[in-house]
């Protein structure tokens, strides 16, 4: 019978290697060269991982609990992975996303239940980039005081 699984975290990082026979050969390496097959992740990336490591440690150190929801500013794979952990976990998941991120990325978030929030619609983000400019650690900084207001 085939493997089942409960969870879409029970898959990452259950990813294969691949010995590239063909390669070694024809550039005649001398050594076997064998390739980690990250795409195999459920979300096709190695940030699966990431996300997925981020949450189990915030779970074991008790900074993430039931009910908590999971918060991150991010534009790419890593928002993905945490989106489907977070929905695996049963965690709510809330990204700030910059506003010329693909729809797609947005849609695929929104599909793992995640809620997206476009960076320009923050006041205190477009507060600190008119007064500073991108400075990425006042942005956090702001982003921070809008999640605790």
């Amino acid at each position: 019978m085939a493997n089942v699984h409960q969870s879409i975290a029970e898959l990452v990082g259950k990813t294969p290697l691949l010995q590239l026979n063909g390669y070694n050969k024809a550039k005649k390496l001398g050594a076997n060269l064998i390739a980690k097959l990250e795409y195999f992740n459920p979300n096709q990336s190695v940030k699966d991982r990431i996300a997925l490591a981020m949450v189990e440690t915030a779970e074991k150190e008790g900074k993430l609990k039931k009910g908590d929801t999971i918060i991150e500013l991010t534009s790419g794979n890593t928002g993905v992975g945490l989106a489907a952990i977070a929905a695996a976990k049963g965690y709510p998941f809330r990204v700030y996303i910059q506003d010329q991120v693909s729809k797609e990325r947005f849609q695929v978030i929104h599909a793992l239940g995640g809620k997206t929030v476009k960076l320009s619609e923050v006041p205190e983000i477009v507060e600190t980039f008119e007064k500073y400019g991108p400075d990425f650690i006042k942005c956090v900084e702001a982003l921070e005081r809008h999640v605790a207001g």
